[in-house]
C-alpha cells in the first residue's frame, strides 16, 4: 500500500486507520473526504521532533493552512505543538474559531487590504509576512494607530529553481510573491521596514515551492540568505533573528514516487545552516518550516461512488463518479498525479483500463486517466489517495453542486467534523 495507514481487510474493503471505508461510505455517504487523525498527528511529531532535535531553540513547524481549514483541525495542530500559517481573515477565522492561540499565527499574502490588515490586528496576530513595500507602509500605520508594535518577517525572494511544477514554484525572481535579492529591491525593502516605528523585523521568509523531496534545495535558499543577512548586518547593523524557509518537502501520490525521509532532509538542513552561519560569524538564527502539505495529504483520501461504465469504440472507456473537479480540481488545472483503488474490490483483478471522469459538464472534469481497475458496476466504491491536501480548500460548488462532507477517524472511531453542504446551503447568500 502507498502508506502504512491504508489496508485490506478480510471483507477484501479499503481501510483507512482500521476502519472499512465501505462502512464510512454507508454512514455518511459519498463523496466523502476522509482524514485520518492518528496520520496527521504522526506527521505533526515529525516535523515538531526533527525541528527542536536539530535546529536552534525556538524553531517549529507552521502548518499551512491553504493545504486545509477546517475549524476541526486547529485542536489537533495547536495539542501537537504546531503553529500555523495563515493567508487571509478566512483562515485566521477559522483557526481562532477552533481555540488555536492568535499569537501562533503567521499572517501571509500578497495583497492583503486595509481591511484585512485590520482584522488581523485586532485578532492579536502574532506576526505578520511583509510581501511588499506598500503593506509594510500600511501596516505600519495601521500599529501606530492602535498603539502596538507588530512583529514581522519580511518576504524576499532568493531566485532559485527547486525543479518543481512550474504553477508551484514560488521562489524565482519573477514571481508575484516576495521582493527579490538579486535586483537589489530586497535590500532597500529591508531598509524601509527596520526604520519602521511601529514594527519589529526579526528575519525573513522565502517560499521556493512544493513538492521538493531533497534537502539540496533548501540549502541552496539558505546560502543566498545568509548572504543576504550579512549584507544587511553589513550595511544596516541589523541581525537576522529568524529565518522561515516556508514549504515545500513533497508526498506521494503514485508509488513510484521517492519516499520523503523528512528528520534526515531537516538534519542535513541544521548542518548546512550551521555551517554557513559559522563561516560568516553569524549567530544561527530561529528556524521556522511551513508544511501543509505532508502533514495532510497522506491522512486523506476521497471516496466515490460509480454511476456507470462508457466505452467509446476504438479509443478508451471512462468511469462515471458521482463527485469530480468540484471536490478535486487539481488534475483540470494541472494534471496532478493520483492512486486510485477499487475500495470495495480490493482483491479483483485490475484489467480494465478506463478514464476515471467526473459529473460536472465539463470535458476537462477528469481524475485520473489511462489507469488499470476492475470493470465496474453502479454503485462501486472507489478510493482516491492521498487527497488531504488542497482538495477540500479548493473544492468548488460549480454547477450548483454541494460540497462533500470530511470525516475525521481516530482511535478506531469515525465523526463528522464537516457536514454534507445541503441545497439550502448554496442559496444561503442569495438575495
Amino acid at each position: 500500500m502507498l502508506y502504512d495507514n491504508l489496508s485490506v481487510n478480510e471483507l477484501g474493503h479499503l481501510t483507512i486507520g482500521g476502519l472499512d471505508t465501505v462502512d464510512l461510505a454507508d454512514r455518511f455517504g459519498a463523496p466523502l473526504y476522509v482524514l485520518d487523525e492518528d496520520q496527521v498527528r504522526a506527521n505533526c511529531r515529525t516535523y515538531v521532533q526533527a525541528l527542536g532535535q536539530y535546529m536552534p531553540q525556538g524553531s517549529y513547524p507552521l502548518f499551512a493552512g491553504k493545504a486545509l481549514c477546517f475549524k476541526g483541525l486547529y485542536p489537533i495542530l495547536d495539542s501537537e505543538g504546531m503553529g500555523a500559517d495563515v493567508v487571509s481573515p478566512g483562515e485566521i477565522y477559522t483557526a481562532l474559531a477552533g481555540g488555536f492561540p492568535p499569537e501562533k499565527l503567521y499572517f501571509h499574502g500578497n495583497n492583503k487590504t486595509d481591511e484585512d490588515i485590520q482584522y488581523a490586528l485586532e485578532s492579536g496576530v502574532g506576526h505578520f509576512i511583509v510581501d511588499n513595500h506598500h503593506e509594510l507602509e500600511r501596516l505600519d500605520r495601521a500599529a501606530g494607530e492602535m498603539g502596538i508594535c507588530q512583529k514581522v518577517l519580511l518576504r524576499v525572494t532568493p531566485g532559485i529553481d527547486p525543479h518543481t511544477l512550474q504553477a508551484i514554484n514560488t521562489g524565482r525572481i519573477d514571481c508575484q510573491f516576495g521582493v527579490p535579492i538579486e535586483t537589489g529591491q530586497a535590500a532597500r525593502f529591508v531598509q524601509s521596514a527596520v526604520g519602521m516605528k511601529n514594527l519589529e523585523v526579526l528575519g525573513f521568509h522565502s517560499h521556493i515551492g512544493s513538492q521538493i523531496f531533497e534537502a539540496e534545495p533548501f540549502c541552496d535558499a539558505v546560502d543566498i540568505l545568509l548572504d543576504f543577512a550579512d549584507q544587511m548586518r553589513k550595511e544596516l547593523g541589523f541581525t537576522v533573528r529568524v529565518l522561515n524557509l516556508g514549504g515545500g518537502f513533497g508526498v506521494r501520490y503514485k508509488e513510484s514516487d521517492p519516499v520523503v525521509d523528512i528528520p534526515g532532509n531537516i538534519k542535513a538542513l541544521s548542518e548546512h545552516l550551521k555551517e554557513g552561519c559559522a563561516a560568516k560569524d553569524y549567530p544561527v538564527p530561529q528556524i521556522l518550516l511551513e508544511p501543509g502539505r505532508s502533514i495532510v495529504a497522506n491522512a486523506g483520501l476521497t471516496l466515490y461512488r460509480v454511476g456507470g461504465v462508457k466505452t467509446i469504440e476504438g479509443y478508451r472507456s471512462y468511469i462515471t463518479v458521482n463527485g469530480g473537479m468540484t471536490d478535486n480540481p487539481r488534475y483540470a488545472l494541472y494534471q496532478a498525479p493520483y492512486t486510485v483503488l477499487p475500495a470495495d474490490r480490493m482483491n479483483d483483478q485490475r484489467d480494465f483500463q478506463c478514464t476515471i471522469a467526473g459529473r460536472c459538464c465539463e470535458s476537462g472534469d477528469l481524475i485520473q486517466e489511462n489507469i488499470m481497475m476492475p470493470k465496474a458496476e453502479r454503485d462501486d466504491l472507489i478510493a482516491v489517495l492521498t487527497t488531504g491536501a488542497y482538495n477540500f480548500t479548493m473544492s468548488s460548488n460549480y454547477n450548483r453542486l454541494c460540497r462533500p462532507a470530511l470525516v475525521l477517524v481516530h482511535a478506531g472511531q469515525a465523526r463528522l467534523a464537516v457536514r454534507r453542504q445541503t441545497f439550502e446551503d448554496l442559496i444561503a447568500c442569495d438575495l
